[in-house]
């Protein structure tokens, strides 16, 4: 369900937030979330490569919570915003809290996963967790500049991520 808001709030700054959709805390609605912002992102006419940049980011966030969090509030929902405003795409995925506090690991070469928050401090200009009430709350902002991000383009070199 596609809903529209005027704020939501991002730690102590506010963020007019345009998309709102509810996806049901299941695997499939990975799929779903990333069609859905893939769309209006186009539609917008956001640089192609910021979409599948911001497409990606979403794909990490989205699955990490329906991996590792609880639904919302018993709506066995998990809540999916974007904007596009000021220069950056600002994304955030909200659902019902978990045992831990999202943070980025540091696999081994041979890890299977433990990489999606690494990908997303990579891709993103700035992202967080904050926490209200069982909420939590990931939040991500990727430069729309493309240049800007290819700037601070990593590489993957000897099993870690490397800034260049």
């Amino acid at each position: 369900m596609l809903a529209q808001e005027d704020t939501v709030a991002i730690g102590t700054r506010r963020v007019s937030t345009t998309a709102t959709v509810h996806f049901p805390h299941t695997s499939a609605s990975v799929t779903s979330a990333r069609r859905r912002i893939a769309a209006d992102l186009d539609k917008r006419g956001v640089p192609r490569d910021v979409v599948h940049d911001a497409v990606l980011v979403l794909s990490e966030i989205l699955s990490n919570a329906l991996r590792h969090a609880r639904p919302l509030g018993g709506s066995g929902k998990i809540r999916v915003s974007w904007d596009v405003r000021a220069g950056a795409v600002e994304i955030e995925v909200t659902d019902g809290g978990g045992a831990t506090r999202p943070y980025p690991a540091q696999p081994s070469i041979s890890s299977l996963g433990g990489r999606g928050l690494g990908i997303v401090t990579t891709l993103t200009s700035d992202w967080g967790v904050r926490s209200s009430g069982p909420e939590t709350t990931v939040w991500a902002v990727l430069p729309s500049d493309y240049r800007r991000a290819v700037a601070a383009a990593t590489m993957f070199a000897n099993g870690t991520w490397t800034v260049i």
